[in-house]
């Protein structure tokens, strides 16, 4: 009888310890937090550096005076185009005519006195010396009356090249000189537009790996398109290309500079305008991590890797490059890994999560 007691209890404390044994992994598996995740896959990415940049024109011509004199006509208004070659601009010359007048005078008295001489000489009367020195004075004469002449050619003053009138501080009466501090105005040619900016070395040195191929060196021809934002926040339909890049680093800042080429046909870009440019780096065969799905420890950053049982690791990354939202990784992780995408701050490694694929 008591044989059969004690087997009745042996039986009963077993079943109870299994019975709890089993509402404890229950009750465990309904503990652990249900979280979204993810597996890896890589892939190729493109993402834009940008840099502030200041635009100028094709060509941005001040335009001097090469004589004194006052402002007699003014041909064109500011902002007109203007062709090369047109007339902007021309100053008094009454006085310079009334100089080349005597000048041309001083060369009609030498003449005669050559005139004069080579007959003497021919019969001997004087010596060749004298028709020399009177030949001097007329060669003399004659160039002083071209000077004379030439500057008066220079107070017609016209544009060197084609492009858009600036501003015209100088008005009609006012007295100008190639010494004074401001220009008559500026003619830019905005028909294209050069856009300077500056990297760091260290970013020109990513630049120059990306487009160097087979060995060929880097240059503007595999330099890739770039974009150009405008002051209004708005992309500018037109891509652009690098065309320069100064190999000299500035020792002071630890830059260097270079310079985007753009058409501009509408006429959208001004001289002097400011902008940002948008320059692509592309990724290939790479993992993209949200930056949510990651955590911070001790400046390094990792994230929460799913193991076979449900069970979560925490994963150091390299980072090559980010976006606003996304961390660019090429180590630290293997294709057909699942990461954990949501709760990552409150977990601890080895514990189990409920998987929510995503």
């Amino acid at each position: 009888m008591k044989t059969i007691t004690s087997t009745l209890v042996v039986a009963g404390t077993l079943l109870f310890l299994s019975c709890g044994g089993k509402n404890q992994q229950q009750a465990a598996a309904q503990q652990a937090p249900s979280l979204e995740v993810t597996q890896l896959k890589k892939q190729d990415i493109s993402i834009y550096n940008s840099y502030s940049t200041n635009i100028e024109g094709i060509q941005n011509v001040e335009i001097w005076p090469k004589v004194s004199g006052f402002v007699q006509n003014i041909y064109v208004e500011e902002g007109q185009q203007v062709k090369k070659g047109q007339l902007l601009f021309k100053l008094e010359t009454q006085t310079l005519s009334q100089d080349a007048e005597a000048a041309k005078a001083a060369v009609n008295v030498a003449q005669v006195e050559v005139n004069k001489l080579i007959p003497l000489v021919e019969k001997e009367i004087i010596s060749e010396v004298q028709l020399e020195t009177a030949k001097a004075q007329l060669a003399q004469a004659k160039s002083n009356y071209s000077s004379i002449a030439a500057n008066i050619g220079y107070s017609n003053i016209t544009s060197p090249v084609n492009g858009y009138i600036g501003a015209i501080p100088f008005k009609v009466g006012a007295l100008v000189s190639s010494t004074m501090a401001q220009p008559l105005t500026v003619v830019s040619d905005i028909s294209g537009i050069r856009a300077y900016f500056s990297m760091t070395e260290k970013e020109l040195m990513q630049m120059k790996s990306e487009i160097t191929n087979n060995g060929v060196a880097a240059s503007s021809e595999n330099a890739p398109e770039v974009e150009l934002v405008m002051i209004n926040g708005e992309t500018y339909p037109e891509k652009g290309k690098i065309a320069m890049v100064n190999n000299i680093i500035n020792p002071t800042t630890g830059s260097v500079t270079l310079r985007a080429d753009f058409d501009n046909p509408q006429l959208l870009l001004s001289s002097g305008s400011t902008g940002t440019i948008k320059i692509p780096s592309t990724f290939k065969d790479t993992f993209v991590i949200p930056q949510f799905a990651t955590i911070d420890r001790q400046g390094t950053k990792l994230v929460y890797v799913l193991n076979q049982d449900n069970t979560v690791a925490s994963v150091p990354l390299k980072i090559t490059a980010q976006t606003n939202k996304e961390f660019i990784v090429n180590e630290g992780l293997e294709a057909g890994s699942t990461i954990v995408t949501e709760g990552v701050s409150k977990l601890k490694d080895g514990q189990a999560i409920n998987p929510v694929k995503k």
